[in-house]
């Protein structure tokens, strides 16, 4: 590691205002506010709407209070989908629309990368990094980079890897800064190995771009985050938008492939109605490390059994900076941010189950002093993202309870003659086929949008494997959506409930490259979904529950199976843009990762 250059980071008190002024403020952003009130409103009126037409058809024979709660449930649930819709239609038309053109000068920044390490593949992590500093060298920016792999490896042959990965790193790129650290203890995990950095070496640069083991990014996304923030003094935190990439098999395809389709739209809107009171998502972004030491600073919560650790660092970094005074900004349009997602069912289930834990944290921090009215939504919607399930688990559960019609009921048939019972509406063939309609509609409405706005904006369909094929891809995107849907809710509900109750959760390291699990750790991982799929069944074996739910009721009772099914090798289908023309720093990564594995491997293999 180079000489220390200390610099303060003190822990903050969330519960008072932040008090150095040396921020030069968030300028006004008039169009930030217009995109709000485009974007909130339609998602509003729509919910009223809904609303309104509910308690109408309940109101037919007098709207009972398990009716209003009922109606009140899907008004709630029905909210967030509208927001999202507004949000990709938004996107769709700003796509249309040329960006501004920077025309101040960028100063030459010094910006160190910076690559948190926890029990990672070595060749990977090194690969990665690899890439990007030859690629940095070829580009000549005027900005200087440094390399640093902040490792918190346990494992001594891991870490004996990691080390030499290092010395072929700085032996095969002498031109390159490239620093390893790896800490004696993993306190605080990536957020005390982060801090522990800024706090001795942090003095010594500007920026820091914060990666994650699985990022990689072109030279040119990585001068265009540098530039943002070199041509923008009151910006603290630029966030690039991580597109997925290297994907294999059914699950993590169909990921990578809503991503690269979908998620463009999405990604614009969103950035448009955020504004200068944007987000972090932990990695691939660009900070300015002044801001980030003296207004970012997590403290531990007080808790039962001792302070805990803020999980979910990213969004509280994002509310702390902008209630310090600076900007936090998201540019989508910036090309080349890429990273990986987990290969199958059960790896993305585990690690769900830590962003759960770290986003429900978040309901307590929202009292925080001095936070923009937006930092406290971004970390409110966190955790309605996953509260969401429960709540449409809860829908589910009185869909099942209101039966076929009212004489084949759950509640009816336990209850006949009690007169205390919610006189449900009557759920006819017709009202659940228009229910069913309306529910699927809205689901497939962004991506279908989002799908029109990339073809319109530019992206020709040789770039997504011809028609036929996009049309294909698109088709078992929405199928694979479908399928996994009611297995996600389930767990999701799972993992709430468990965060809730505060049972302890081990953090264990992510499985990036995954593995094809044994059908007794499938039966149960899933055997919660297993049961529910088999009551459904006997339920409509028995007539009491709609057929209507089938598809529900076929996802749970397969769980196992299709979880199985996700981890399968899947090459050819779903292509993406970035799949059938490689970027050149994708390319270079691999070139790396290969000839790096074969080394190490070969040289100390791994216990």
């Amino acid at each position: 590691m180079p000489p220390p250059a200390p610099l303060a980071h003190p822990r903050q008190d969330l519960s008072r205002r932040f008090r150095d002024h040396a921020a030069p403020g968030v300028l006004r952003d008039p169009a930030a506010l217009v995109w709000r009130a485009a974007v909130f409103t339609p998602a509003a009126l729509a919910t009223g709407a809904l609303l309104w037409a509910f308690l109408a058809w309940f109101a037919t024979d007098g709207t009972s209070w398990a009716e209003a709660l009922l109606a009140a449930l899907i008004g709630v649930g029905f909210f967030w989908i509208a927001l999202t819709f507004a949000t990709v239609l938004g996107g769709a038309w700003s796509m249309t629309r040329r960006p501004v053109e920077e025309t101040a000068a960028a100063a030459p920044l010094d910006v160190a990368l910076l690559i948190p390490v926890y029990e990672e593949a070595p060749w990977d992590v090194f690969g990665n990094a690899g890439a990007m500093l030859e690629t940095l060298d070829q580009a000549r920016s005027a900005h200087r980079f440094s390399l640093y792999i902040l490792s918190d490896t346990r494992d001594p042959a891991r870490a004996a890897q990691e080390e030499a990965a290092w010395r072929a790193l700085r032996d095969r790129l002498p031109g390159a800064t490239v620093w390893y650290r790896r800490r004696a203890e993993n306190t605080d995990r990536k957020v005390g190995n982060l801090a522990q950095w800024v706090e001795t070496w942090g003095g010594g640069h500007e920026a820091m771009l914060v990666l994650d083991a699985d990022s990689l990014m072109s030279a040119r996304a990585i001068v265009a985050l540098a530039d943002g923030l070199s041509r923008d003094p009151g910006a603290g935190l630029i966030q690039s938008f991580p597109q997925l990439i290297g994907a294999r098999t059914l699950f993590a395809r169909a990921q990578q492939f809503a991503n690269a389709i979908y998620g463009v739209a999405l990604a614009e809107g969103l950035a448009r109605w955020t504004g200068r009171e944007g987000n972090y998502w932990g990695h691939n972004a660009i900070i300015r490390i002044a801001a980030f030491a003296s207004s970012a600073g997590l403290p531990r919560l007080r808790a039962r059994g001792g302070d805990r650790l803020i999980l979910s660092h990213d969004f509280v970094e994002a509310g702390l900076l902008r209630r310090a005074g600076w900007s936090v900004r998201f540019l989508p349009r910036v090309q080349g941010s890429y990273e990986e997602t987990p290969p199958s069912l059960v790896d993305h289930v585990l690690r769900d189950r830590r962003w759960c834990r770290g986003n429900i944290q978040h309901l307590g921090l929202l009292g925080t002093r001095g936070f923009h009215a937006l930092s406290r939504f971004h970390l409110f919607h966190g955790a309605v993202g996953y509260l969401l399930s429960p709540l449409w688990f809860l829908l589910l559960l009185l869909w099942v309870a209101v039966g076929v019609d009212a004489e084949r009921s759950v509640i009816n048939y336990f209850s006949p003659e009690n007169p205390t019972l919610p006189n449900w509406p009557e759920m006819s063939p017709v009202n659940h086929v228009w229910l069913m309609l309306v529910l699927y509609a809205l689901l497939l409405a962004p991506k279908l949008i989002g799908a029109a706005a990339l073809l319109a904006t530019g992206t020709r369909l040789a770039r997504v494997g011809g028609a036929g094929r996009f049309g294909l891809s698109i088709l078992l995107e929405i199928l694979v959506s479908i399928a996994y849907a009611p297995i996600m809710m389930v767990q999701q509900t799972l993992a709430v409930i468990s965060a809730l109750a505060g049972r302890p959760l081990d953090w264990t390291p992510q499985q990036r490259s995954g593995g094809r699990y044994g059908w007794p750790v499938l039966l149960r991982f899933h055997a919660v979904e297993t049961g529910l799929g088999l009551a459904l069944a006997l339920g409509m074996w028995t007539g009491f529950v709609s057929f209507w739910l089938l598809p529900v009721m076929l996802s749970l009772l397969c769980a196992a199976p299709l979880s199985r099914l996700s981890a399968r090798p899947s090459p050819g289908t779903l292509a993406t843009p970035q799949e059938l023309r490689a970027p050149l720093v994708v390319t270079r990564a691999h070139r790396w990762r290969a000839e790096l594995h074969e080394a190490l491997t070969r040289a100390i293999p791994a216990e």
